[in-house]
């Protein structure tokens, strides 16, 4: 009997039972392609928890040949690293060359010996590669660089931030897309035909709510329907049984990673486009996540004079106010302080005017840095300043202009509005 759960049980183990990511393994793509030609080469699959990594990699080990190792960067150590490295080493070269380095050209023997002829190449996966620092990816780069490792490396966060250039220029990086709810339900029906769960036992809307209630992640709607039917026994799996088998699901999202900007970004950009219910979509998501609620406020401050400017004034003060409030009153009250600056913010007229003036302003004062100011405008304290004609001609009255005006003649007609 298999013990093993059932998202491992139901792992696909060649592309043709992958379902989603047909951008990377349907006819003529990046990883079919590898498989086909037999060549393994380093990757760095980036994509949400659930969509697959694992399975990629380890198809491609089967598919083309190569030794499997996998190595989770959140427990290994120094020496996990330079044992693998070491039977790399000996799969590929022979018991000669292991644990020593790499052959050189003039050690390798003209004609082949029964080790090299059985040389086997390593395909070595590396799940939340991210976890590790600078040092440790690092110490992957000669052996990735010298064809003893092929590194596939796993993770759910922008490799851009969190692996090393040197690494990524020696990769291809891959993109896994979330799976959306269709792949979703295939694999649970797929599942569900091999557990001989019939329509009868799971009804489709249980099916349908599971699959909503993945977020994409086919190992968390797998988990959900093993745990349904160990809830259910022999009795249906009804929606009420799903819902307590799922709980509530934790928002996919992490203060310090490319979700944290991607959320803001599209809660400034929806604000900015007017469209207050998509702008309290995202705010909603940010707080339900945790987010700082001042962080929020900060951002919203900025948008007020940035996007919204001379369009409506008032604006700003409503920003300030809301940033004041939710640091003196916290959560979860600032909530209604948040939801009801969004919306106004979102519905108010916008202008980028004050915006452009000062990107244009300070153009200008990069490109022409020591004009002297003209000699109307400087201040005169002494009799000799005035004597000079600091300050001659000019007389303060609202709308008074001298003749000579305010800018220094070398740019006297730039205009920023």
């Amino acid at each position: 009997m298999n013990h093993a759960p059932l998202a491992e049980r139901m792992r696909p183990e060649t592309l043709d039972d992958i379902i989603g990511q047909q951008h990377l393994v349907g006819a003529g793509k990046i990883i079919r392609e590898i498989i086909t030609a037999k060549q393994p080469t380093s990757l760095i699959l980036w994509g949400p928890p659930g969509s697959g990594k694992t399975t990629l990699a380890r198809i491609i080990a089967r598919e083309t040949g190569a030794a499997f190792v996998e190595l989770s960067a959140v427990v290994a150590g120094k020496a996990d690293v330079k044992k693998i490295i070491d039977e790399a080493k000996e799969r590929l070269y022979g018991k000669a060359f292991a644990p020593g380095g790499t052959p050189s050209l003039f050690d390798v023997p003209t004609e082949k010996t029964d080790a090299q002829a059985s040389a086997r190449k390593t395909v070595l996966f590396v799940d939340e590669i991210h976890r590790f620092n600078k040092a440790q990816q690092d110490a992957f780069l000669p052996h990735v660089e010298d064809g003893t490792i092929i590194l596939i490396g796993a993770t759910t966060e922008n490799p851009s931030f969190e692996v090393i250039t040197p690494l990524l220029s020696r990769s291809r990086v891959l993109v896994l897309e979330p799976l959306n709810k269709e792949n979703i339900l295939a694999i649970l029906r797929h599942a569900a035909k091999r557990e001989h769960l019939d329509s009868k036992r799971l009804p489709d809307k249980s099916l349908d709510l599971m699959a909503e209630l993945s977020g994409g992640d086919a190992r968390v709607a797998l988990g959900n329907l093993e745990l349904a039917v160990q809830l259910a026994g022999t009795k249906q799996i009804t929606t009420e049984v799903v819902e307590t088998a799922a709980q509530s699901r934790l928002p996919g999202y992490d203060k310090q990673g490319e979700q944290h900007y991607n959320i803001i970004s599209a809660f400034i950009k929806s604000m900015r486009g007017g469209d207050a219910n998509a702008a309290l979509y995202y705010l909603a998501r940010m707080i339900q996540a945790g987010e700082d609620p001042k962080f929020i406020a900060r951002r919203m401050v900025i948008f007020a004079s940035e996007d919204i400017g001379l369009a409506t004034p008032g604006a700003l003060n409503l920003a300030v106010a809301t940033f004041q409030a939710v640091e003196r009153i916290g959560m979860p009250e600032s909530n209604y302080i948040l939801f009801h600056c969004a919306t106004v913010l979102a519905r108010a007229a916008k202008s980028r005017e004050t915006t452009d003036a000062m990107q244009a302003a300070l153009a200008a004062a990069k490109q022409y840095p020591d004009l002297p100011v003209p000699l109307q405008l400087r201040n005169a304290p002494t009799s000799l300043m005035k004597d000079l004609g600091y300050n001659k001609g000019y007389e303060w009255q609202a709308g008074f202009t001298p003749d000579e005006g305010f800018l220094p003649d070398e740019i006297r007609g730039l205009k920023f509005f």
